[in-house]
C-alpha cells in the first residue's frame, strides 16, 4: 500500500504536514508506505530536527506548487510538475493508492474529475464530513460544497454513496439515511428536497429513514445525512465554529471536542476512481495524521471497489 501526501499543501506546510507524516508512520505498519510530494530540501531539516531517519519515507521532489487562491483548472493544466498535480499523476498511473492534501481545495476537485475520474454511473462526486452524534460516533454529511446546485438524482445517488461509506469505512451496520430539509413531513421542502425525497423513499440500495430537519443534524440514530453542497457547506462552517467557540469562551465539554477537525483530519472526495482526501487549509500535524490514516482505511475498506459494486 502506498499512501501519498502532498506535503506542501495548507497553511503550516510543510512543518506541519511532514510532521503529520512523522506521527502517521508510527501506526502504520510496514507494508503502508508513505510517499510524501513536495520539496525534499525543505522536509529533510523538519525530520533532521525531529530525529526521524528520512530514507524511511519516499519522496516525490518538487519546488512547484498550487496556492491557495489560484484558479483550479488553470493551475492543474499549466502546472503539471505542482505537487497537487503530480500526486494526481501518481494516482491515475497506479504509482500511489490514495491522495491527500490540505492545499486548494479546488484544484483537489478538479484534479480528480482530470486524472481518476468519477466511477461509471456516478452523475457528480460528492465531498463528506463527519458530524459528531450526540453520545458518541460521527453522522457523515454530504455534499459539503463540490455540488452547489443539484438535482434530484444527485442526492439520491449521495444518499448510496453516503451509505456504502458509512458502512465499509466506519462500519455502521444497514446505515440510517436521512435528507435534510425544513421539516420532518414528506411534503415539506423545496422543488429539490420534494423531488429527492421520492426517490430515497422508492430506492432499495440504502435505509432511508425520511426527512430531518437541522436541529436533528446531531442525534444518534442517523448515520448518513444527505443535502445539497450549498446546504452542507453552511452547515460544516457552523458546525466548524462550535469548536472554536468553546474554546473561546473557555468552556470543556467532551460533545463539544469533537466537533475539532483536528479528529477526522480530511473529507473524502466519494465517487471517483481513488481514494481523494481534502484536509483543512489550516490543519496542523494532528490533522495531517488523521488523514493519512482515513486514507489507509479508505484504502484497506476497498471502498471504491464497492462503489464500482454498486453502480455497475
Amino acid at each position: 500500500m502506498k499512501i501519498g501526501l502532498d506535503i506542501m499543501g495548507g497553511d503550516f506546510a510543510p512543518n506541519a504536514t511532514v510532521l503529520g507524516a512523522i506521527e502517521a508512520s508510527k501506526v502504520l505498519s510496514n507494508d503502508q508506505q508513505l510517499v510524501l510530494i513536495g520539496n525534499k530540501e525543505l522536509a529533510l531539516p523538519i525530520f533532521e530536527q525531529a530525529g526521524i531517519d528520512a530514507s524511511l519515507f519516499e519522496f516525490i521532489h518538487t519546488t512547484e506548487t498550487i496556492s491557495m487562491g489560484e484558479h483550479p483548472t488553470k493551475a492543474i493544466t499549466h502546472k503539471p510538475n505542482a505537487s497537487i498535480s503530480l500526486g494526481f499523476q501518481l494516482l491515475k498511473e497506479g504509482g500511489i493508492d490514495s491522495f491527500a492534501s490540505a492545499g486548494n481545495t479546488g484544484a483537489m476537485l478538479v484534479g480528480s474529475m482530470f486524472s481518476v475520474k468519477t466511477v461509471p454511473g456516478v452523475i457528480r462526486p460528492a465531498i463528506a464530513t463527519n458530524v459528531p452524534r450526540l453520545t458518541s460516533g460521527f453522522s457523515v454529511l454530504l455534499d459539503v460544497g463540490a455540488n452547489a446546485d443539484c438535482k434530484p438524482d444527485n442526492l439520491l445517488q449521495f444518499g448510496i454513496l453516503g451509505s456504502l461509506y458509512a458502512q465499509h469505512v466506519y462500519s455502521s451496520e444497514n446505515p440510517a439515511v436521512a435528507l435534510l430539509n425544513i421539516g420532518e413531513e414528506e411534503e415539506k421542502g423545496n422543488m429539490l428536497t420534494n423531488a429527492a425525497h421520492n426517490l430515497m423513499k422508492e430506492a432499495q440500495a440504502f435505509n432511508f429513514i425520511g426527512n430531518i430537519e437541522g436541529r436533528d443534524l446531531f442525534e444518534d440514530h442517523i448515520d448518513v445525512i444527505v443535502c445539497d453542497g450549498f446546504t452542507g457547506n453552511v452547515v460544516l462552517k457552523l458546525a466548524e465554529s462550535f469548536y472554536s467557540l468553546t474554546v473561546k469562551k473557555g468552556f470543556k465539554d467532551p460533545f463539544f471536542d469533537r466537533f475539532n477537525y483536528e479528529q477526522y483530519g480530511g473529507s473524502p472526495i466519494l465517487g471517483v476512481n481513488a481514494p481523494v482526501i481534502i484536509g483543512h487549509g489550516i490543519s496542523n500535524p494532528e490533522a495531517i495524521k488523521n488523514m493519512i490514516l482515513l486514507s489507509r482505511d479508505m484504502i484497506e475498506s476497498k471502498f471504491v471497489d464497492k462503489v464500482k459494486a454498486a453502480f455497475k
